[in-house]
């Protein structure tokens, strides 16, 4: 039995490429994330066939608190998203665990898509990456108490990692609220990189807050998203030069580019044990809050 009510109900699902094998993202996070897991004593909603490797992998033995959903082709994913939107406290999802795997048909599936569509519009996170869970777990267990990984230390070094902002247009007001509000924060990363409009929005805000000749080049501007600055800014993230994405995104608009937006996030997941991507604007201020605290643990 849970000594106390989950603090969390997190859903959790992974592509057949990232649960099968022993050193899988599914058994890497579950066995690095245990301590964060033991401090936070979240419910997991787990969908069927990712249930069945948690248990054939041993992993968390003995762990108390499991609801199982049916096999993704039985409805199981589509049941996880009316769990994010549903509106009673004891069902619904704070957040969503679903390691992807980018050549898997079934991250494009209907049920796939309105997942991160819903968690966008509920403001729940959707960690689709290992390093995005790994982190989002340490981030949570910090913050309710529990002693620093050392670990991951390195990637909390924000001199020398980099960060990509990137807006929707109905978003940009918003990116720069939140730039304003967390400036000390980014201010600390060694690069940021942004596309289009949002980055020359933001190098506006560095120079009224650090001087016209400071704040010039504080953000590395890239083409706009539809012509091509998503792609530029996805190399990046294969070549581990950019491990953080902020992606603001307006999921209540028809997008021309959705295949570059598609293949910044690909990009993302293709190096699942390394880059993250954050997108919904609630969840993103909890995060860049608890970023700040875990980043000055590690300086």
């Amino acid at each position: 039995m849970l000594l106390n009510p989950p603090r969390y109900r997190i859903g959790l699902a992974a592509s057949r490429a990232h649960q099968d094998a022993a050193d899988s993202a599914l058994v890497r996070l579950l066995q690095g994330g245990q301590a964060a897991i033991e401090t936070l004593q979240p419910q997991f909603i787990v969908v069927g066939r990712t249930l069945d490797a948690i248990r054939s992998h041993g992993l968390l033995p003995g762990y108390p608190s499991f609801e199982r959903f049916p096999y993704g082709r039985d409805g199981g994913m589509m049941m996880l998203v009316s769990r994010v939107v549903d509106t009673d406290p004891a069902k619904t999802l704070d957040a969503v665990i679903y390691l992807m795997d980018p050549v898997d048909p079934s991250s494009n599936f209907p049920e796939a898509q309105a997942l991160k569509r819903q968690c966008v519009i509920h403001g729940k996170p959707l960690l689709s990456t290992l390093a995005g869970a790994r982190e989002w777990l340490e981030l949570e267990a910090v913050a309710a108490g529990a002693a620093p990984d050392p670990t991951l230390d390195a990637s909390f070094d924000l001199a020398n990692e980099s960060i990509a902002l990137i807006a929707h247009d109905a978003m940009k007001g918003r990116m720069l609220e939140l730039a304003e509000q967390h400036f000390a924060l980014l201010d600390s990363f060694a690069m940021r990189c942004a596309t289009g409009t949002t980055g020359g929005l933001l190098n506006q805000l560095a120079q009224k807050i650090k001087g016209q000749d400071a704040g010039r080049n504080w953000v590395r501007p890239f083409l706009s998203g539809p012509m091509g600055g998503d792609a530029q800014i996805a190399e990046l993230i294969l070549n581990r030069q950019c491990r953080r994405v902020l992606f603001l995104e307006d999921p209540h608009v028809a997008r021309q580019h959705e295949a570059d937006i598609q293949l910044l996030e690909r990009a993302a997941r293709t190096v699942t044990d390394y880059a993250s991507c954050s997108s919904d604007a609630k969840g993103v201020v909890r995060w860049l809050s608890l970023l700040t605290g875990r980043s000055q643990r590690t300086a």
